[in-house]
């Protein structure tokens, strides 16, 4: 195993001397304590031995905090010490307590990094370099028999080992290093299969060995499991293990129980005796409190211990704050847990920017990505809508996992291409309706590939497959003929077809016109998109097998948007036709001789696509407002029906509301009849749960920033209840107060009955206060309200969990705009660190740029939801050096992004300006109409 580990550990690339600790950046490792200085030997997880000199007065923290500046260190909060205390039990170094006084004897007593926390998923590790640690702890758990699994599964995980350790399957080498390390107990056994498992992981990176080998691990039964020994009642011999999820008991290796934290009330110790009480379930036989006899007294309580700490770290958002100390007695352990939780951790690297030494690995065998993957933190990967490898997105703050790896044009070939193509703004226009032309066609065909993967299903009504069939068929089949008539004409423009044929072919007004006459005739079947809509959402309210298959749909990747969202994509499209036309009739004034013919087609093509845009206009914003409705029931859970008759949707977003806890972040939604507020739920799909509703019908307002001394306040009195919320900024509050206000004058001028109609819609009428009475004493582990849970795939970057993770608001105008301002086009990308332009083909829509290589990808391969981000043009300091170049930035988030004209670098602008800068509710009046559906 030594050769093995000694290897692998020359991967880790730190330097001998660190002097700057990378758990706060800028900042010196922790202060030492005056006195004399010990020194104290840790054995890491590459077998290797470090020693560390600390003062004898110095807490656990300081030695701790030096090994991880010593590995360079990030996420250390996963990783403890631990060592053997004079009763030969192993115990985690408090890191509260003086060292002297848990280690008697230093000199003899070596203290062992290791993981302590292992989380459920290990996408949750966002640092290359915990993900090696990880891999060394279950190289080491598997070698000493810790982590048992079938032959299957250990001879697959070693091979990811020997892949990891010394690259890609030679068969001398690979039965060499075999005999030469021993990874599993019955390695000589499983060979062949091992062998035959090396040969498939051709090409595969160190890092990728890594993932792939927690990826098996965290699926099997003993991974992260520490067993400790117990009886029940009976006398039987058990095991007891805490994990990420709660309290496990063990026969043998076999799990027989488990016992989740929303289900224990508290944990204690009393003597040999440990006691699990549980909540009362009516609909189970189960009894209270279960108990189980350990070896000792000490054994309880280091048990208990490690579950206080598993219980903290997994479940609070934050660390808990110690109580004070009784004056005269005491009862019960002070012991607390003490360090950052896995929330604050993974908030912490994500919005935090680290000048730190790379992770460097040696052996390093890598080649060039090939085509549909790129190379991320030394990964290769396939991409997909900023996932992970293993499909999980992450959170909406993260980067899209795109690198500048491949795709880089030079500056040569890019001078080249500005020479070849027109230099005329109205090319650039022209192009625009091109360029967004392949992007609407794409999402018209997310409706036709819905048709034909769940409309053969008998769950879908015959009127209903008929109506999306007969309506969205001939629209698709009139834009592939339109974008052919386009596509050919750029052609022409640029000399690139039929450039024999003579003629005036540099203007594109005559396109249009004939199209959009043509697209006249389709009016009919435009009218029917959103009857389609309606029905389709009254079909699956009837039918929950037609419900889960659109939703099994949604998930997939050539759907990156709510599917509700394509089927209003038509209505959307004449509004771009009109502004594209509006740009070019204003390039063609009156006095331009030249373009006399091209301004005529341009002004009646104007004139017929505006006669459309209003005879639609109606329908466009009652749907859209139903979307939005529908959207937002999928977030929400605690509410019967969202989209009830004449509701109407204005704003939602984060606002701190102000208890007796303090502050507290609580996601609003704001519509024309109430004012709902939520927070994170514990659902498998990270939904909103509903924490109270304040009817509008003669609520009041009073800016209360003197009297709470909370910054950016104010309190909302409702007829039955009043609220306290602060917002995050000057801006953010008078966003809010001013649709507040305007929705309370609209719901004055009605009655009161919507209040009526509310309060039947909501399943949970329980009110938080109620919710939270009961108070646990210091050693409960109750089931709390901060708790994490993993998000699931298809609800992590909504737009709700954006507003969420950037504590920020969107309205309704905000969408409305997002979804009018659609743009494509190619762009060139770098990051702010890197040297090379990446060329991208980039969407913008619903408040995010999607990112593909080629506009011919069926599907997005990353996204970047811009929320909150700030769009400016580079300074002179950031030495970029180059034309239309934008800069967007987001705490320590920055891109920037290179257009090809002066034109299109201006329409980017234009259109990522309208989603990060918020619209008046003014605009929001003069487009709204009263409607019921």
């Amino acid at each position: 195993i030594g050769e093995a580990f000694q290897l692998a550990g020359q991967r880790l690339g730190a330097p001998e001397s660190m002097g700057i600790s990378t758990l706060e950046p800028g900042q010196r490792p922790p202060t030492m304590p005056p006195g004399r200085q010990v020194s104290i030997r840790v054995k890491m997880l590459d077998d290797t031995q470090e020693v560390f000199a600390v003062s004898q007065r110095a807490p656990g923290k300081v030695l701790f905090d030096l090994v991880c500046a010593h590995l360079n260190l990030i996420e250390g909060d996963y990783f403890s010490l631990e060592f053997q205390d004079q009763h030969k039990m192993t115990v985690w170094l408090d890191l509260l307590k003086p060292i002297l006084k848990q280690i008697r004897r230093p000199k003899n007593t070596i203290l062992r990094f290791v993981v302590k926390f292992f989380p459920p998923d290990h996408t949750q590790l966002l640092e290359e370099l915990t993900r090696y640690l990880f891999a060394l702890q279950i190289k080491h758990d598997l070698a000493c028999g810790d982590l048992t699994c079938n032959e299957s599964s250990a001879a697959l995980l070693v091979s990811h080992i020997v892949q990891s350790e010394i690259g890609d399957f030679e068969e001398v080498q690979c039965k060499q290093h075999l005999l030469n390390n021993k990874y599993i107990p019955e390695q000589d056994a499983l060979m062949d299969k091992i062998i035959e498992y090396h040969q498939k992981h051709v090409g595969q990176t160190p890092a990728e060995s890594d993932y792939q080998l927690l990826e098996i691990a965290r699926r099997l039964e003993m991974y992260g499991v520490r067993l400790h020994p117990a009886k029940d009642r009976e006398g039987t011999k058990l095991s007891l293990a805490v994990a990420h999820s709660g309290v496990l008991v063990f026969q043998g290796h076999t799990k027989i129980n488990a016992f989740n934290w929303s289900k224990v009330r508290k944990l204690s110790f009393k003597r040999k005796r440990f006691l699990i009480k549980l909540r009362p379930d009516l609909n189970s036989n189960c009894q209270d409190t279960l108990e189980f006899m350990m070896g000792s007294r000490d054994c309880c309580k280091v048990f208990w211990k490690i579950c206080v700490e598993y219980h903290a770290f997994f479940r609070l958002f934050e660390e808990p704050k110690p109580k004070p100390k009784p004056v005269l007695f005491t009862r019960g352990s002070s012991f607390r847990f003490s360090g950052r939780t896995q929330r604050q951790v993974i908030d912490y690297v994500k919005d935090s920017e680290f000048k730190k030494v790379p992770f460097e690995r040696s052996p390093q065998h890598s080649e060039s990505p090939s085509a549909g993957q790129v190379m991320v933190n030394g990964q290769k990967q396939s991409l997909s809508l900023g996932q992970s490898p293993d499909g999980r997105q992450p959170s909406p703050l993260t980067s899209p996992l795109l690198t500048d790896a491949g795709f880089v044009r030079t500056d040569d070939e890019d001078e080249v291409r500005r020479k070849r193509f027109p230099a005329d703004k109205a090319y650039f226009i022209a192009k625009e309706l091109l360029t967004t032309e392949r992007t609407y066609l794409k999402d018209l065909e997310v409706i036709t590939s819905f048709q034909k993967s769940v409309g053969k299903d008998e769950a879908m009504p015959d009127s209903l497959r008929n109506l999306i069939f007969a309506n969205f068929e001939p629209v698709y089949k009139f834009h592939e003929t339109f974008l052919k008539d386009v596509d050919q004409r750029l052609a022409q423009w640029e000399g690139r077809s039929n450039a024999h044929i003579k003629g005036d072919y540099q203007r594109v007004g005559d396109v249009m016109l004939k199209n959009i006459q043509g697209l006249k005739l389709l009016t009919a079947h435009l009218q029917k998109h959103s009857e389609a809509l309606l029905e389709l959402e009254q079909t699956c309210r009837s039918s929950r097998r037609l419900e889960g298959l659109c939703r099994d749909f949604e998930l997939q990747k050539v759907c990156y948007l709510p599917l509700n969202i394509f089927f209003l994509r038509p209505l959307h499209r004449l509004m771009h036709y009109k502004q594209i036309l509006e740009r070019l009739c204003k390039h063609y004034p009156p006095t331009h001789d030249d373009f006399r013919d091209s301004r005529a087609f341009a002004l009646t093509a104007l004139a017929d696509i505006s006669e459309m845009v209003v005879q639609l206009h109606g329908t466009l914003i009652k749907m859209e407002n139903f979307q939005k409705l529908l959207e937002l029931k999928k977030d929400l859970t605690g509410v019967d029906n969202l989209a009830i008759p004449g509701r109407e949707f204005i704003r939602l977003g984060c606002l701190s509301r102000l208890s007796g806890k303090g502050l507290q972040q609580r996601m609003f939604f704001l519509f024309n009849d109430v004012l709902m507020y939520t927070s994170r739920g514990m659902t498998a799909s990270n939904q909103f749960k509903m924490h109270g509703q304040l009817p509008l019908y003669g609520m009041t307002i009073r800016e209360s920033e003197d009297e709470w001394g909370v910054p950016h306040s104010f309190t909302l009195f409702g007829q039955r209840q009043s609220v306290v919320v602060a917002a995050s900024s000057a801006s953010e509050m008078e966003k809010w107060l001013e649709d507040i206000k305007m929705a309370i004058e609209l719901a004055d001028k009605c009655n009161d009955s919507s209040a009526e109609i509310l309060s039947s819609s909501f399943t949970d009428s329980k009110s938080p206060e109620e919710s939270s009475a009961d108070q646990e004493s210091e050693d409960d582990l109750s089931a709390s309200r901060t708790s994490l849970e993993r998000q699931t795939p298809h609800r992590g970057n909504t737009t709700v969990h954006v507003c969420w993770h950037r504590n920020s608001s969107v309205s309704m105008v905000d969408f409305s705009v997002a979804l009018e301002n659609q743009l494509s086009g190619n762009l060139l990308r770098k990051f702010k660190n890197s040297n090379g332009w990446q060329k991208l083909w980039v969407v913008f829509t619903n408040f995010s740029l999607f990112f593909y290589k080629t506009h011919q990808d069926e599907f997005p391969l990353a996204s970047l939801p811009l929320l909150g981000y700030s769009i400016t043009i580079p300074s002179e300091s950031e030495n970029i050096h180059k034309d239309y170049v934008f800069k967007l930035h987001f705490k320590s988030h920055v891109y920037y992004f290179r257009s090809e004209s002066e034109y299109t670098f201006e329409r980017w602008m234009e259109v990522i300006r309208s989603t990060t800068c918020s619209s008046s509710h003014i605009r929001s009046l003069s487009r709204k109409e009263p409607h019921v559906y």
